[in-house]
């Protein structure tokens, strides 16, 4: 015993004992025989004072109590060790390390940590240990056995320190802490609350003063400075500082997941992993914040949001003195000092700085989403943004504002939401000092500064600052639109875009202007609407001094300098300045139209189109003039409108310096100029200068009239021709004359009715100087110049000058009349003749002579007469040069020249040079006579025969005066 001399030796493992009964003892851990069996439960040992000390498990009986405490034991050897406590007498001394222990077990177990030795084999995973306590705990890994079982709730468990702390949950809490009067189910917990009640760390770092509640957390920090890693994975040869952060990282390596989920079938490396799944099924938070009662699943949250009431910072950055509430974003901040990426990739060698990124990355190989919501079966790769979508379905918004009492779901948006109420900007560029509210804001700033594009795309050879720019670049190429929208399977390229677009299905819109109560979707649109009070334009143009209310304004206008077009077509290769015409334009190569109107059906390509289409049903109008109080159904008619007043023309035109007001006006001029006819018909291969044009003629190919009557149920090919037509039932005239009060319903009428007060004649014949009020009159007159006559029947191979001419010529082959009075069935093929035929009935003559107060029915007859007061004759012959007031008086004598009969009787074969002596010969043939006395009801062929015959009924109205007297 003092020589140390150990001359029993085991044949089976050749360990050597001092006394032959330890080696006896120890022969049976390799015969497993266990002769002592307890006659209650039936449990067997090896030792007869095993069984002594499990029977007292029954009876409960502990008869050794100790006189400082009153603590009562079961055992004297344990009321031993326990009196050691009150002594901190520690007897056994470590001769290696001069470290110091209560028992003489422990002073064994230190030893194995100097001589590395490790006994004790698993026998199926040949997993070696140190100790024969950790090699039974790992075989129930194996045999799955919990041994331990609650008599109370049945609850079984491997470890019987384990049942003891579940049994603890049953009775009281034994430790009581005195000052708030809480209590814990263990000691260790009463003390280490105590601690952090008392703001008192009994364990000082010696290095760097630093002091901790716990002796383990000392230990654990002493290795931060000491770098020590003596823990060496025998695979990769990574090193650790903790003997757990080891076995930890050799799952890694076999993959295996030793603790599973029994109501998921969930598997885990480590039990505390296990230990928070559980809280995800049972929703328990049993960590509860005494000061504002907020609940936690898991004591280091609940720490953690601690330091947010005290506002502690105890981790200390040595570079740079920045302090942190948490350890670990004090090392993730360090890795922005040394650069240091250590998780790599193995897929694509991309390098993170946390493991967590790592994680992150590999699901976009992986494609793997596995967190995935009960309630609509959506999948998500983080559970982050599965918990983000949950708020979704409960509508709980926990973080309100405490100005404005606003809610919101996420803390973030809380904390960019109270920045609006502060006004305060704190964070500020150091180049040019500009200051942004947010981090964000700044670090997206500043990359415009350095002009550092890292991300390159290997299709187009674009370059990016950002990592955000160049993923959504790539998806260009790629053509995916990850996000879909779940209502209407629309697909967005942005999550961003995915969010605005799902307002306009719950039509909510969150985002109100306090000055004129104004509701918003999107806080970018509030923002935008905000200027439009204040009137502030921040964003200059360095070239023009133009100065807008946005960026992308100033952006979009640099480009009409740089006639830049970055957006080029790739089926027809046509360039736009935007990135939104070039998708307007796509839709005209697939005929896409996904916006639908909901009460016709009908669908546009453009979201604007389907808005201003809505208002043709709910005849809103909500831009109103400041002026004249007239109202538009959008706000760029109203600035047309407005143009009216101010007769301001910004436009002007470089080759003739003719002015416009509307932009859209100089582009129809300039192609005048150009004789550019750019949009084809398909069907017929005609040209047009607009596409408006092209419209209208498509219309005669497929004869689709779209727009309908619903009084009449007559339908147009245009909508200004039914807006023209519903006037003919409203008999409303809106447009009226300011000098004669006469009203119109067409302003082209009111415009042409103005030249007759003015006399004004702008357009003017380039050849012969003649000047006319319309410019469709000078088309006209210019085509007697030509001679051009470009309408041709396709029956008799007549040409025309003016298509209404043909029109009005086709008649004469079809003999059809679709112009009927109702007063006296007459019908008409033209609707003139009908007009003009109606004022017989009313006998209204609404154009009267100025100079002799002659009245007439038809405008062109007050013309003519006029020529009576003036002696006009415009019309001269070639021949002979006589002059005519009339035109078809010249026609008439031309024939006296040419000989040239040209009217016909097909009964007779008589021919005449004028249509109205046909008239009246084809009389004589029918013997008609349509002209009737109204008062004796004789008729006459001719209206000259009834003309005099009416002054029979007259008086005489010449008397020769020299027989007057007789």
């Amino acid at each position: 015993m003092h020589t140390k001399e150990k001359p029993y030796d085991c044949k089976l493992c050749t360990k050597t004992f001092s006394q032959q009964r330890n080696l006896k003892i120890h022969l049976k851990t390799h015969t497993q025989e266990k002769p002592y069996a307890c006659e209650i439960c039936s449990k067997a040992f090896s030792l007869r004072s095993n069984l002594r000390r499990h029977l007292l498990t029954h009876t409960k009986e502990k008869s050794c109590a100790c006189g400082m405490c009153n603590k009562v034991f079961s055992e004297v050897q344990s009321l031993r060790r326990h009196l050691l406590t009150h002594t901190k007498e520690k007897p056994y001394a470590c001769k290696m390390c001069i470290k110091t222990f209560y028992q003489h077990g422990d002073l064994k177990r230190h030893y194995l940590t100097h001589t590395k030795e490790k006994p004790y084999v698993c026998e199926t995973c040949s997993k070696i240990f140190s100790l024969r306590g950790d090699l039974k705990r790992h075989l129930l890994t194996h045999t799955k056995e919990k041994p331990y079982i609650c008599e109370m709730c049945c609850k079984a468990f491997s470890q019987q320190g384990g049942l003891k702390r579940h049994l603890m949950t049953h009775t009281e809490k034994p430790c009581v802490f005195e000052l708030p009067s809480k209590a814990f189910y263990q000691q260790e917990g009463s003390k280490k609350h105590l601690l952090i009640n008392t703001k008192k760390r009994p364990y000082t770092c010696e290095m760097c003063c630093r002091v901790f509640y716990q002796q383990r957390s000392l230990r654990k920090h002493l290795l931060t400075h000491t770098k020590e890693k003596p823990y060496t994975c025998e695979m990769c040869s990574k090193a650790f500082s903790r003997l757990g952060s080891l076995r930890r990282h050799l799952l890694t390596h076999t993959n295996e997941k030793p603790h599973a989920c029994e109501m998921c079938s969930k598997a885990f490396y480590q039990n505390g992993d296990l230990k928070k799944h559980l809280l995800t099924h049972t929703k328990e938070k049993p960590y509860i914040c005494e000061i504002c009662n907020k609940a936690f699943s898991q004591q280091p949250s609940l720490i953690r949001h601690l330091l947010t009431h005290t506002k502690e910072r105890p981790y200390a950055c040595e570079m740079c003195c920045k302090a942190f509430s948490q350890q670990e974003s004090l090392k993730r901040h360090l890795l922005t000092h040394t650069k240091e990426k250590p998780y790599a990739c193995e897929m694509c060698k991309k390098a993170f700085t946390e493991q967590g990124h790592l994680r992150k990355h590999l699901l976009t190989h992986t494609k793997e989403k596995p967190y995935g919501c009960e309630m609509c079966n959506r999948a998500f790769s983080q559970q982050g943004n599965l918990r983000r979508h949950l708020l979704l379905h409960s509508e709980d918004k926990a973080y309100a504002c405490e100005v404005c009492n606003k809610e919101f779901t996420a803390l973030g948006n809380l904390r960019k939401h109270f920045l609006s109420h502060i006004k305060e900007k704190l964070f500020i560029c150091e180049t040019c000092s500009k200051q942004f509210a947010q981090q964000e804001s700044l670090s997206k700033h500043v990359r415009t500064h350095r002009k550092e594009k890292h991300f390159a795309c290997d299709m187009c050879g674009k370059s990016f600052s950002a990592l955000g720019d160049f993923k959504r670049h790539l998806l260009t190429h790629t053509k995916e639109k990850p996000y879909s929208c779940e209502l209407c399977n629309r697909a967005f390229v942005q999550q961003v875009n995915l969010r605005n677009h799902l307002l306009t299905h719950s039509k909510e819109k969150p985002h109100a202007c306090e000055i004129c109560c104004k509701t918003f979707s999107m806080q970018g649109s509030l923002r935008r609407h905000l200027l439009t009070h204040t009137k502030q334009k921040p964003y200059a143009c360095n070239m023009c001094s133009k100065t807008f209310t946005s960026q992308w304004d100033l952006r979009r206008h640099l480009r009409s300098h740089t006639k830049e077009k970055p957006y080029a077509c790739d089926t027809c290769y046509k360039a736009f300045s935007r990135r939104r015409y070039l998708k307007y334009h796509l839709r005209t190569h697939t005929n896409e139209k996904p916006y639908a109107c909901e009460m016709c059906s009908k669908a546009f390509h453009l979201s604007e189109n389907l808005k201003r289409h809505l208002r043709t049903h709910t005849k809103e109008k909500p831009y109103a003039c400041e002026i004249c109080s007239k109202a538009f159904p959008w706000q760029g008619n109203l600035k047309q409108h407005l143009l009216t007043h101010t007769n301001e023309k910004p436009y002007v035109c470089e080759m003739c310096s003719k002015a416009f007001s509307q932009k859209g006006d100089l582009r129809i001029h300039l192609l005048t100029h150009t004789k550019e006819k750019p949009h084809e018909c398909e069907i017929c291969s005609e040209a047009f200068s607009t596409r408006r044009n092209l419209k209208r003629h498509t219309l005669k190919h497929t004869e689709e009239k779209p727009y309908a009557c619903q009084m009449c149920s007559e339908a147009f090919s245009l909508e200004r021709k039914l807006n023209r037509h519903l006037l003919k039932h409203t008999k409303k005239k809106p447009y009226a004359c300011e000098i004669c009060c006469k009203a119109f319903s067409s302003r082209v009428y009111l415009n042409r009715h103005i030249l007759t007060h003015t006399k004004q004649k702008p357009h003017v014949c380039q050849v012969c100087s003649k000047a006319f009020s319309l410019q469709r009159n000078l088309m006209r007159h210019f085509l007697t110049h030509t001679e051009e006559k470009p309408y041709v029947c396709e029956i008799c191979s007549k040409a025309f000058s003016q298509l209404q001419i043909l029109k009005i010529h086709l008649v004469t082959h079809t003999k059809e009349k679709p112009f009927a009075c109702k007063m006296c069935c007459k019908a008409f093929s033209q609707r003139g003749g009908l007009k003009r035929h109606l004022l017989t009935h009313t006998k209204e003559k609404p154009y009267a002579c100025d100079m002799c107060s002659k009245a007439f029915s038809q405008m062109g007859d007050l013309k003519i007469h006029l020529r009576s007061h003036t002696n006009e004759k415009p019309y001269v012959c070639e021949i002979c040069s006589k002059a005519f007031s009339m035109q078809k008086i010249l026609k008439d004598h031309l024939m006296t020249h040419t000989k040239e009969k040209p009217y016909a009787c097909e009964m007779c074969s008589q021919a005449f040079s004028r249509k109205g002596s046909l008239k009246r010969h084809l009389l004589t043939h029918t013997k008609e006579k349509p002209y009737i006395c109204e008062m004796c009801c004789k008729a006459f062929s001719q209206q000259g025969a009834l003309k005099k015959h009416l002054m029979t009924h007259t008086e005489k109205p010449y008397v020769f005066e020299i027989y007057s007297d007789i």
